[in-house]
C-alpha cells in the first residue's frame, strides 16, 4: 500500500505492486489493463487523490501511470538529492568494511535513476573508504586499487 509519503520508496511501491499483479490471469485480458485496473487499490489517501486527479481515462496505459507516478514521486530535485548523496559517500570511523559496502548498495538501490555507471561506482566507494581499508582491498587485490 502506498500512500505518498515522503519516506516510502515508489520504486520499491511499483515493484511489489506488479509481483502481485503478475499472479493474476484472467483469459484474454492483457497485464497492462490488469495493473490499470488494480492500482487504485492499492494507493491511499495523498496518492489516490492523486491519480484521481486525472480526468476519465487520461491514463491510458500502464507505462504512462508508471512515468507520472514516478515523476510525483520521485521527481529530479530526489534523484539530485540522492546521487549527492552517493558522490560524498564516505566509511563512518567504526565501521567494517562490508558494513560500509552494504550501506553504500543501499544508497544506490535508494536512488534508482542515479545514473553513475559500475566503473565510477567503485571509484566513489573506493575514494570514500579510510586508508586502512583501501589496504585491505589493495592487499587482497595483489596490487593497488585506486
Amino acid at each position: 500500500m502506498f500512500h505518498g509519503l515522503p519516506n516510502e520508496d515508489p520504486y520499491s511501491h511499483l515493484a511489489t505492486y506488479t509481483e502481485i499483479c503478475n499472479t493474476v490471469k484472467l483469459a484474454g485480458v492483457p497485464e497492462d489493463a490488469i495493473r490499470l485496473g488494480l492500482f487504485s487499490f492499492y494507493l491511499f489517501g495523498e496518492a489516490k487523490r492523486w491519480l484521481h486527479s486525472f480526468k476519465g481515462n487520461s491514463l491510458k496505459t500502464w507505462d504512462e501511470v508508471v512515468e507520472k507516478f514516478l515523476k510525483k514521486y520521485f521527481p529530479e530535485s530526489k534523484t539530485a538529492k540522492g546521487k549527492a548523496v552517493i558522490s560524498s559517500f564516505h566509511q563512518f570511523p567504526d565501521e567494517s568494511l562490508s558494513e560500509a559496502l552494504e550501506r553504500f548498495r543501499s544508497l544506490l538501490r535508494k536512488t534508482p535513476t542515479h545514473g553513475f555507471f559500475e566503473p565510477i561506482q567503485l571509484n566513489i566507494f573506493i575514494d570514500g573508504l579510510r586508508s586502512q581499508s583501501k589496504q585491505l582491498l589493495d592487499a587482497s587485490a595483489g596490487g593497488k586499487l585506486s
